[in-house]
């Protein structure tokens, strides 16, 4: 099992990125995809997740309205599209995956397989 992170980098406030998260290795169709996010000294907090069985989606709160999920399923791949950044997101972005569905309130622990992260700077 491998996920690969990518697309992050250094944008001004109001920029925006699109994180990529590759999957091999899982069936595509059994898993959720969450997008987390640490900073230091901090535990990887959700900040999306994307069932791929039903499209049902998580967003938290902090993010609503500004960050869209999606997926390419023949590319197994999901993307984290951010607009609207804010110094605030800041932090090194994750992508995980667990079987089934999105939790309500997704925790790190869920997740069974990791990617590298990838960091997102945003500047003010």
């Amino acid at each position: 099992v491998q996920l690969q992170a990518s697309g992050g980098g250094l944008v001004q406030t109001g920029g925006s990125l699109r994180l990529s998260c590759v999957v091999s290795g899982l069936s595509f169709g059994d898993i959720a995809i969450g997008w987390f996010r640490q900073t230091p000294g901090k535990g990887r907090e959700a900040v999306s997740c994307l069932s791929m069985h039903d499209g049902s989606t998580y967003f938290a709160d902090t993010v609503k309205g500004r960050f869209t999920i999606s997926s390419d399923n023949a590319m197994n791949t999901v993307y984290l599209s951010m607009t609207g950044l804010k110094p605030e997101d800041t932090a090194v972005y994750y992508c995980g995956s667990r079987f089934g569905y999105c939790s309500p309130y997704p925790l790190a622990y869920e997740y069974s397989n990791w990617g590298k992260g990838t960091q997102v700077t945003v500047s003010s």
